[in-house]
C-alpha cells in the first residue's frame, strides 16, 4: 500500500485536530501544515506561506515540490475563494467544496434563497442591498417586535451577525454594513430576520457530490463569559453527543433540514464535496436552520473527531471521488468535552507573546488531548500567538468525569491574562449522562 502526504490549510485547533487524527491514518507517510502552529508543529512539518487567495499559486507549487498526494482545507476564507477549483483545475486532490457549493457559507442571500426556495424551515427574514438602506431603516422603525437579527451577506470572521435588542441597536448594525462599510463588500447586502429562541447545535456532514453522511451532534458556547455572558467569540468550548437532543429531533433535523438541503442543491447544480456543516436552532422542538458552513467547525471539529473511530482519510478521499455509498461512520461511546482557553483582551483583542507554562507535564493520550489554536514557538518557549490559545479535550464514559479531567487538566496551564468558561457540558453533566 502506497502512503500519502498530506497537506493541512490553516492554523487554528480545528487544523491542530484534523493533523492528529489524519496522522493515526495508515494510509499516511507525511503531513505538512501550511501555516501550522506550535502544537500541530509535533506531528506536522510547518510552512509559513500564505493562504490568501493570491498565494494559491504559491501554496500549489509547495504541493508540486513536494509531491502532496492530498489537501485538506480548515478555514472557510479559501474555500471561498476558490482554493479547490484552483487546484482541481491542476489535477490535485483537495478537500472541500468549489467556490460555487461554499456559498453556502460565503454568501448568506445565496443560502437564503435556496432554503426558502426548497421549504426548509427556518426564521423569517427579508434580504437587503445597500441601495435600499432607506427601506431597510424604514422597516426597522416600523417593526414592532425585538430582538432582531442583522446578518451580514458574507464573510465577515464570524462579526457579521447582530443580535439587536431595539431598533437603535438593529440601525446601528446596518450602519456598520451600508455606511460604515465596516464588513467591505461582504455587508454589501443583509437579511433582518426573526429572532428565535431555543438552544442551538451543530452537525457537520461528509457530502461527495451525491450522498450526505451525517456525523455526530456537538454543541458550542459563543459567549466569552459563563452562563452565555458577555460578547460573541470563535467558541469558547464544546461538546459531544448533545444528550438534550432525543432520537426523534435528531430524526427531524436530519429529514426536515440535512437530507432537504442536500436535495436541493443537487437540484440547484450545487457539486457539494466536502464538510457542510449545519448550524441548527431547536425551539419549542422545532428544529429551524440557523446558517450553513462550509468546512469542519471550530471548537466543535474537537470533539467530535476524537470519537469516530473511523480512520478519516479514507472517508475524505471518498468525499472527493464521489464513492461514499457504502460508507458507515462508528462512533465511541464516551463523551468528549472541549474548553477553550483564551489570551487577554479576547474577543476585542488578543495579546501575542505571552509564555504557556505547564504543557510539559501533559503525556499525549486519546483520553486526554491539548489542541493549539494561537500558538508559536518562539526561544524554545510556546506563547500566546491568536485570540483562543489552546482546546483542553477529553473523552470519559460520561459528562462529570469528562469535565472533572478537563478543569483538573486547565489548572495545570498557566499563562498571563488566561481567559475560560467554567459551566462547559455543565447542563449535560447535570442530565447525568
Amino acid at each position: 500500500m502506497k502512503k500519502i502526504k498530506v497537506l493541512i490549510i490553516g492554523g487554528g485547533g480545528r487544523e491542530h485536530c484534523l493533523a492528529w487524527k489524519i496522522s493515526k491514518s495508515r494510509k499516511v507517510e507525511k503531513i505538512y501544515a501550511v501555516p501550522g502552529n506550535a502544537g500541530i508543529a509535533k506531528i506536522a512539518e510547518c510552512v509559513d506561506i500564505s493562504i490568501a487567495k493570491d498565494s494559491f499559486n504559491s501554496l500549489f507549487n509547495f504541493v508540486k515540490e513536494k509531491d502532496i498526494d492530498l489537501t485538506v482545507v480548515g478555514p472557510e476564507a479559501p474555500l471561498v475563494e476558490g482554493i479547490v477549483d484552483y487546484f482541481e483545475k491542476r489535477n490535485h486532490k483537495i478537500f472541500g467544496p468549489n467556490s460555487h457549493a461554499a456559498q453556502m457559507e460565503g454568501s448568506k442571500v445565496f443560502a437564503k434563497r435556496l432554503v426558502e426556495k426548497y421549504g426548509i424551515p427556518t426564521a423569517n427574514g427579508i434580504i437587503f442591498k445597500k441601495s435600499n438602506y432607506k427601506k431597510a431603516k424604514e422597516y426597522i422603525k416600523n417593526r414592532k417586535d425585538y430582538p432582531v437579527v442583522i446578518k451580514a451577506d458574507g464573510l465577515a470572521a464570524g462579526k457579521g451577525v447582530v443580535i439587536a435588542k431595539n431598533s437603535k441597536e438593529a440601525i446601528e448594525a446596518i450602519d456598520d454594513c451600508f455606511i460604515r462599510n465596516k464588513f467591505g463588500k461582504a455587508g454589501d447586502k443583509i437579511i433582518i430576520e426573526d429572532f428565535l429562541t431555543g438552544y442551538e447545535v451543530s452537525i457537520f456532514c461528509l457530502n461527495d457530490g451525491k450522498k450526505i453522511i451525517p456525523m455526530a451532534l456537538a454543541q458550542d458556547y459563543k459567549r466569552i463569559f459563563d452562563n452565555d455572558k458577555g460578547k460573541n467569540t470563535g467558541g469558547m468550548g464544546s461538546y459531544s453527543p448533545v444528550p438534550m437532543v432525543s432520537k426523534k429531533i435528531f430524526k427531524r433535523i436530519l429529514d426536515e433540514i440535512v437530507y432537504p438541503t442536500n436535495l436541493a442543491m443537487k437540484k440547484e447544480g450545487i457539486n457539494y464535496r466536502g464538510i457542510l456543516y449545519v448550524g441548527v436552532l431547536v425551539s419549542d422542538n422545532n428544529p429551524y436552520l440557523l446558517e450553513y458552513n462550509c468546512r469542519f467547525g471550530d471548537p466543535e471539529t474537537q470533539v467530535v473527531l476524537p470519537r469516530l473511530k473511523n480512520d478519516l482519510v479514507p472517508l475524505i478521499l471518498k468525499c472527493i471521488d464521489g464513492n461514499l455509498k457504502n460508507s458507515k461512520l462508528i462512533w465511541d461511546n464516551n463523551k468528549c468535552i472541549c474548553a477553550a482557553l483564551a489570551s487577554r483582551g479576547y474577543p476585542e483583542s488578543s495579546s501575542k507573546g505571552d509564555i504557556i507554562k505547564g504543557l510539559e507535564s501533559f503525556k499525549e493520550n486519546d483520553k486526554r488531548i491539548i489542541f493549539h489554536a494561537g500558538t508559536k514557538k518562539t526561544d524554545g518557549n510556546v506563547v500566546t500567538d491568536g485570540g483562543r490559545v489552546l482546546g483542553v479535550v477529553a473523552k470519559a464514559k460520561n459528562f462529570k468525569e469528562a469535565r472533572s479531567k478537563v478543569y483538573s487538566s486547565i489548572n495545570k496551564i498557566k499563562f498571563t491574562g488566561r481567559q475560560y468558561r467554567k459551566d462547559i457540558a455543565l447542563k449535560a453533566e447535570k442530565k447525568k449522562i
